[in-house]
């Protein structure tokens, strides 16, 4: 989904973030285009969650720029960006206790036409179908992190936000995630990740952006990783 002119389907300018009187983003401005897995790199406290945050509206104050598909979203409540066809995985994940797997999956209202279907999602993660009447928090952690990007996928959302999708999972699981994410860029499905791993990330993403300070401060493309990485650690302080 590309503007007519060609434009990014997530442009971010100027970006400035406040929790109350803590002013967390100092001016953050990136883009992503449709179709790219764009990954935001930094160290804990960098920015990069409260990014997330600000794109869906759901922080204490934003201003500056952040127009998805063409349209100015500050100053839009979070369920009306929710209906543009933004979706945000959480890194706490927010499986319901009291639901089922199945009740976790069907929770979230369909935004926009598009979104998977249930077969389509257990063909994803067939994990999901196996424990389907399990209570949600009955899961793994990597079973939980699949039925969390499992619930955003009904919805019809083409851009989603990812953060730290692979926090604390077993390297077989992460290797899941990553051809999770593999499919579902090939499916037309636009991703925003926020990743501590940028070894992880390097096997998914087309382009990174690194955040300091709740500012981006660096960005290269895939192809021009190895020749970063000697900064990258410099920047990760890996």
């Amino acid at each position: 989904m590309l503007s007519p002119n060609g434009a990014p389907l997530l442009a971010v300018e100027g970006l400035q973030a406040w929790y109350g009187e803590s002013h967390v983003l100092h001016g953050a401005t990136f883009d992503v285009f449709a179709g790219e897995v764009v990954t935001l790199l930094g160290r804990n406290g960098a920015g990069k969650t409260t990014t997330l945050k600000s794109v869906m509206g759901i922080v204490g104050q934003r201003t500056g720029s952040v127009r998805y598909d063409g349209k100015e979203l500050i100053g839009l409540a979070s369920e009306r960006i929710a209906r543009l066809g933004i979706a945000l995985c959480p890194e706490e994940r927010g499986i319901f206790a009291s639901l089922s797997v199945e009740e976790n999956l069907l929770l979230p209202p369909k935004v926009r036409p598009g979104g998977l279907e249930l077969h389509r999602i257990f063909e994803l993660f067939p994990n999901l179908e196996e424990r389907l009447s399990s209570q949600g928090t009955k899961l793994s952690g990597g079973e939980q992190q699949m039925l969390a990007i499992g619930r955003i996928l009904r919805t019809g959302a083409r851009l989603l936000l990812l953060d730290e999708p692979t926090e604390g999972l077993a390297p077989v699981i992460i290797e899941q995630i990553g051809k999770t994410i593999g499919l579902l860029k090939q499916q037309g499905f636009t991703i925003l990740l926020v990743e501590q791993n940028f070894r992880f990330a390097s096997t998914v993403a087309d382009r990174y952006y690194v955040m300091e300070n709740g500012r981006i401060i660096d960005r290269f493309a895939n192809a021009e990783l190895e020749a970063n990485l000697d900064k990258l650690h410099e920047y990760l302080g890996v």
